[in-house]
């Protein structure tokens, strides 16, 4: 009758102890158990998740495949420490910052993240090239749509449209040969026009 009657205090005691616990700043009871659903920590390390489980607010009981990938590059102690090392407003992002570089790992693991910035760096030096290229080709567009437009309009309301024609090149004229001198008459006198074409070699 005793051992029950001190089963009943234990219960009762439990149960108070429950009620009313210690509040932490976010306002959640301390030192109690997570009697609801354990944290996928918890339960891929099989055991009991207690309410200040560092994992808890982290790793949902719903997506346990993130702590698995965390936990297998990691580890669960190192995970934890990380955790408690960055301050609580920045535990969030520290959480999922682990879950991406482990996922990365286990997809690459000679490279790892590394090997997933340089390929996104890659892509962005291909798409500013691209980028550059259909610069050019827009400014080219519109130096050429300037360049159609630069008749003034005063000279373009004199031309109908079939009156444009392209001017010939000027004709070139060779000058006249130079007199024969007294020494050139002693020899050959030769008499070139110009319409005739003179080969000097051969």
């Amino acid at each position: 009758m005793s051992t029950e009657r001190e089963r009943f205090d234990e219960v009762g005691k439990k149960i108070k102890r429950e009620a009313d616990g210690a509040v932490d700043p976010t306002g959640s009871p301390v030192g109690t158990l997570n009697t609801i659903t354990p944290c996928a920590a918890c339960k891929l390390l099989r055991r009991r998740c207690a309410q200040e489980c560092p994992f808890s607010p982290y790793f949902s009981p719903h997506e346990p495949q993130k702590f698995a990938a965390v936990h297998k590059v990691f580890g669960a102690s190192n995970v934890s420490k990380m955790l408690t090392e960055v301050p609580k407003a920045q535990r969030a992002d520290a959480a999922n910052s682990l879950v991406y570089e482990a996922n990365v790992r286990l997809r690459d693991p000679v490279y790892g993240c590394m090997g997933a910035i340089s390929a996104l760096q890659q892509q962005v030096q291909g798409l500013e090239m691209e980028l550059q290229v259909v610069r050019a080709e827009i400014l080219k567009l519109k130096y050429r749509q300037a360049s159609v437009h630069v008749l003034p309009a005063s000279h373009a309301a004199f031309l109908a449209p079939g009156d444009v024609s392209v001017a010939a090149p000027p004709s070139i004229q060779t000058p006249p040969p130079p007199p024969a001198s007294a020494a050139s008459s002693s020899t050959s006198s030769i008499c070139i026009t110009p319409n005739e074409k003179v080969t000097y070699f051969g």
